[in-house]
């Protein structure tokens, strides 16, 4: 239940921020430039970008002009339609009000966010959290390792021996190892604990940089003959690399304490019991669930 209720947070969080990025754009000069008119009404720079936050994810793989023709397409045809809806009297039914009310508060919702939630977060205030977390993190050490994977245990020795004889480890890993990193030298890169299986990440660490295992490591894959080429601390994320990332846990901290004191200031009455429950529980995460998602990784390399 617990984790259901945070997975619930974390989507309606996410949602009501989403909801910021769409919903409301700060207004620029050019914005008002016209780029069509359809039976008089203009259609303007403005509007192409409000359109580009809302269809941004079925346009965002064309190319610039296309993309922009794409939407100002889509606007022509809502123009078009949103005529003909009014001519039918479609805007004077109770469904269509209770819709645009809906819109409306969503607006005003995303307004709020863009003004006081996330305009509350400072430069400052991400640096400092930045290097709270650095300073709050304990210390990783990592090590660059290669390794010769081979099926038996017989080919692993008789590659170890072959090693004392002076052979390259880098080629005989090539020309042995059955493993995808054999192309480069059994070259496994640089890895933390918990990042390889326990057998080989024990062989691994317990070696010195220069050294290679003189008996060989069993794992489910095979049997290893490692190399480690070097050791040291791993270095943190640079500021720039995670900023984007930690001023949205900020935004999303604030998002929470926002809701929050409203919340607790307001009469909200939920009627439906087994609704009350969830909301309540909802309510009891609300703070967890925001800081949970901060802590600052390093982004993902492409190999």
């Amino acid at each position: 239940m617990l984790k259901s209720f945070r997975r619930f947070l974390a989507v309606q969080v996410g949602a009501g921020l989403t909801l910021a990025a769409v919903g409301f754009m700060p207004a620029h000069a050019a914005d008002a430039d016209v780029l069509a008119t359809v039976n008089g009404m203009e259609i303007t720079e403005g509007d192409l970008a409000v359109a580009g936050e809302e269809y941004g994810a079925q346009f965002g793989n064309l190319p610039e002009p296309q993309r922009r023709a794409a939407l100002l397409s889509a606007l022509i045809e809502i123009r078009l339609l949103a005529s003909k809806a009014e001519e039918k009297g479609l805007a004077d039914g109770e469904d269509f009000a209770k819709r645009l009310a809906f819109l409306r508060q969503q607006a005003l919702h995303a307004a709020f966010i863009e003004k006081v939630v996330d305009g509350a977060v400072s430069e400052d205030e991400v640096r400092a959290s930045y290097d709270k977390q650095i300073a709050d993190a304990p210390a990783v050490n990592e090590v660059r390792a290669r390794h010769i994977l081979v099926k038996t245990k017989e080919e692993a020795e008789a590659i170890i021996k072959q090693l004392e004889e002076g052979g390259n480890f880098e080629e005989i890993a090539k020309e042995k190892s059955t493993d995808g990193a054999a192309a480069n030298g059994g070259d496994l890169g640089y890895f933390t604990s918990g990042q390889m299986v326990p057998e080989f990440e024990k062989a691994a660490f317990a070696l010195n940089p220069s050294e290679y295992s003189k008996e060989p490591t069993e794992t489910q894959f095979g049997f290893h003959v490692i190399k480690v080429e070097d050791k040291r601390a791993k270095q943190p994320p640079a500021f720039d690399a995670v900023k984007d990332r930690v001023r949205s846990m900020l935004v999303r901290e604030k998002y929470v304490e926002e809701v929050s004191a409203l919340r607790d200031a307001a009469e909200v009455d939920v009627k439906d019991p087994a609704l009350k429950e969830f909301i309540d529980g909802i309510e009891k995460q609300r703070e967890g669930a925001a800081s949970e998602t901060g802590e600052v990784e390093e982004p993902a390399k492409s190999e």
